[in-house]
């Protein structure tokens, strides 16, 4: 019943983006885009560093932790490269393109992995169960966002709004087949391949969240209301600890 409930969260996530998108103009979307990304960066630099990492170098596969976690690093970076930086607010429209098939598959697959993470009660990973609903939350706060940023790229290359909708939900339930499909092969996947999964997943964090916080400053100076936003997605890492 719970990852049922988990799986409704990850899809309303994304289709609250597509809600907004469609009630809100878009110089107001991108304001709270920018708002809600650094309030992510800021949580998910925090639970990288508060709750995961202190977590995997406890773990048996402490010795090669920080090998995955840099995996993790480069395979976002990588992803990056096709989805031209939407997880971090960059929206890059043209008019008339066509559906743009290798953002989608990047998100995608980023979306996925991050979801296996999400079936480790169930693979009794070595994991309190407040650092299970961290991972939840982190990726909650950081979807919506994401799909303003897809909805928004979407509708203003002139893809039309039913078209627009079916891509958006296909990418809402990427997180939940990674999940599922942690469940479902939970006897192939034991604690030590679990905590690398985790691992590339924390590294595919810090690259995310580093990048929001660093981009947050316009000429070098933080807008107050970003940095305001950082630090609230921080303390609230830290107090869910």
């Amino acid at each position: 019943m719970m990852d049922l409930f988990n799986i409704l969260l990850l899809v309303f996530a994304v289709f609250l983006g597509g809600i907004i998108v469609s009630l809100m103009d878009g110089l107001k979307q991108k304001k709270l885009i920018k708002i809600m990304l650094a309030f992510s960066g800021g949580f998910l630099l925090s639970i990288a560093f508060v709750h995961f990492l202190p977590e995997l170098y406890e773990s048996e596969s402490k010795y090669s932790i920080g090998l995955f976690i840099l995996i993790g690093f480069l395979i976002q970076l990588f992803l990056e490269y096709f989805s031209g930086g939407i997880e971090h607010g960059h929206i890059h429209i043209h008019k008339n393109q066509r559906i743009p098939w290798a953002l989608f598959i990047s998100l995608s697959v980023h979306s996925f992995i991050e979801g296996i993470p999400l079936a480790g009660d169930e693979l009794h990973i070595q994991h309190h169960h407040m650092s299970g609903q961290s991972l939840l939350l982190g990726i909650l706060f950081h979807q919506t966002p994401v799909a303003i940023a897809l909805m928004t790229l979407l509708k203003g290359s002139g893809i039309t709004n039913t078209k627009s909708w079916i891509i958006l939900m296909s990418f809402a339930c990427m997180t939940p087949l990674g999940l599922i499909f942690g469940k479902l092969t939970h006897n192939a996947i034991d604690m030590f391949s679990m905590n690398i999964l985790l691992a590339i997943v924390v590294g595919m964090f810090l690259h995310i969240s580093t990048t929001i916080i660093f981009e947050a400053s316009e000429n070098h100076r933080f807008n107050l209301m970003k940095l305001f936003s950082i630090i609230v997605g921080v303390v609230l890492a830290v107090v869910i600890a």
